[in-house]
């Protein structure tokens, strides 16, 4: 099997850490080679944090190029905007349509250009946009944004039963969480 190449990106404390680790432990579990790189920018403070999940019959590189990411998955608009370049022609855009303000918004430098989706589909980018956040929150916890999110993902990879996904989420989180990850799982998977 040719290697294929997922992004998750997001800000420092959304989540994507474990949505990296729960992606790679379902692949290992469907017999592929799989690497995980995470990249931390300045994740403690709100900054970006982009991890690389790559799986195949063979994946000699953690990292993925320019143009070669067959998804990405955004926890923020403006993180879509970002790393859009890294997708690959026919890849889609899974992102949750929250805003969250960057510094230099913060400090009033720059202002948040709200339509930044609608830019990215102008230019035939295939997005799945949704409001992630409402569904974790319906879910029981806010934080929940990233298994969402891999809810939706999910949704892409039609030859992995949703019995397997949900066992990732139990063998990946914490015990105490479990239940309410699996609901935020089916809300997000729809």
């Amino acid at each position: 099997m040719q290697t294929k190449n997922i992004m998750i990106v997001g800000v420092g404390g959304q989540g994507s850490l474990l949505a990296s680790k729960l992606l790679g432990h379902l692949l290992c579990e469907e017999g592929f080679d799989v690497k995980v790189s995470e990249v931390h920018g300045m994740s403690q403070r709100g900054g970006s944090v982009v991890t690389y999940v790559r799986y195949g019959d063979r994946v000699d590189s953690p990292i993925i190029d320019k143009g070669e990411a067959d998804f990405i998955v955004s926890f923020e608009k403006l993180e879509a905007a970002r790393w859009v370049s890294y997708l690959k022609e026919g890849g889609r855009v899974v992102v949750n349509t929250r805003e969250t303000d960057p510094m230099p918004v913060i400090t009033g430098a720059a202002v948040y250009p709200h339509e930044v989706l609608e830019g990215l589909k102008a230019k035939g980018i295939a997005m799945d946009d949704m409001d992630a956040l409402s569904l974790a929150e319906q879910a029981g916890s806010s934080k929940a944004v990233n298994i969402v999110l891999m809810g939706r993902l999910s949704r892409y990879f039609p030859e992995i039963p949703e019995e397997k996904w949900l066992a990732a989420i139990e063998a990946c989180v914490k015990p105490r969480f479990v239940e309410l990850n699996k609901k935020a799982f089916a809300l997000g998977r729809g």
